[in-house]
């Protein structure tokens, strides 16, 4: 009877212990499957990373996508344009300068009249917009200066060559729709003007790179479709307003972006040897203001001719400062032309050709 009775309780031992060992070993198997799917989510997510990284090195780095529109963002326009890439050109057909059938030249706005301040007195300016203008539209600005002498009437007029040569740029799809302002470069009392000697009438030039930013351009903001921004403005000129060019571009360098001086007098700084004892000689700037990196000249453009009997050392010189002030700058020294329209002409092509795209 003891020995069945300790046979029973070998036996219920045994079971007991067998179930023991079986709840044991599940709770392993539990246990383990959770850390092996963890383990398998880590190593996907380093596969994932490794092939992210992959794939970056491979592919260029991308920007957040602008928001849609209906057209490119002007900026992103500009931007991807290079006007020192390519050389100008100056062996140009004279019809480029010429009427042509056909081509629409925009409306030529004449004898438009604004107050000056800094002349105190009323200017005149010749207005040329361009073909289709709308009025609800946004347009950059090319102030273009006459030589000594001159007035605005000189290079933008009825049939005048920039009146033409715009037309004509504009029908080819080389020039941007823009505006073209004729500027008055004499800035002072209109009723003393055939008084003045040399000294008095340059002091009453070199007003004008005021006048051009004070008055001229908040007349033009509000009177026309203007773009403004020095991304928006150009300045151009010839010979004394050549010089005028220089001293408003870069005295303004944060409302102007595009700036030309062609065949430029030598009086925007110290020319050693040009003109001296003067009113030639006397210089706007004791040194040109240096650019920062947010006002460096989007296009800044110096020629001259082979034949010039003025300004061929005074240009030289400026291009020399310019290397070293380290500017962006295209500087031609052009075979055959001397200091008049034929050079004007062209090298107005070229600058057009290269702003406000």
């Amino acid at each position: 009877m003891m020995k069945r009775l300790w046979i029973l309780l070998l036996i219920l031992s045994l079971v007991l212990s067998m179930a023991a060992c079986a709840k044991t070993d599940t709770a392993t198997t539990d246990q383990q499957e959770p850390q092996a799917t963890a383990d398998q989510a880590t190593e996907a997510a380093t596969q994932a990373t490794e092939s992210v990284k992959a794939t970056q090195a491979a592919a260029p780095q991308a920007t957040a996508a602008p928001a849609p529109t209906d057209a490119p963002a002007p900026t992103e326009k500009k931007s991807s344009f290079d006007p020192y890439a390519t050389a100008n050109e100056y062996d140009l057909s004279s019809a480029w300068f010429e009427r042509q059938g056909g081509t629409d030249y925009g409306t030529l706005l004449t004898d438009v009249t604004y107050f000056s301040t800094t002349a105190d007195d009323d200017k005149r300016v010749n207005i040329l917009l361009p073909p289709n203008y709308d009025a609800n539209g946004a347009y950059p600005v090319l102030y273009m200066i006459h030589g000594w002498g001159g007035d605005y009437t000189g290079h933008l007029h009825e049939d005048s060559y920039l009146h033409m040569l715009y037309g004509n740029m504009f029908r080819e799809g080389i020039a941007e729709p823009m505006i073209i302002v004729g500027v008055d470069m004499y800035t002072g009392k209109q009723s003393v003007k055939d008084d003045l000697d040399g000294y008095q009438m340059r002091a009453a030039y070199d007003k004008t790179v005021d006048d051009i930013a004070v008055d001229l351009m908040p007349f033009m903001a509000s009177h026309y479709a203007v773009a403004e921004g020095r991304e928006n403005t150009a300045v151009a000129g010839v010979s004394e307003g050549g010089a005028k060019s220089l001293c408003t571009g870069f005295k303004w360098l944060d409302r102007i972006g595009y700036i030309a001086g062609i065949a430029p007098d030598g009086n925007v700084i110290a020319v050693n040897g040009y003109y001296r004892d003067s009113y030639w000689s006397i210089p706007y700037f004791d040194s040109l203001p240096q650019p920062t990196q947010d006002t460096m000249p989007l296009y800044l453009y110096l020629a001259v001719g082979s034949e010039d009997p003025y300004n061929i050392r005074a240009t030289q010189y400026y291009s020399e400062v310019f290397r070293d002030m380290g500017l962006g700058y295209q500087y031609d020294y052009v075979e055959g032309f001397a200091h008049d329209s034929d050079f004007w002409r062209v090298c107005m092509y070229n600058f057009i050709n290269k702003i406000f795209k």
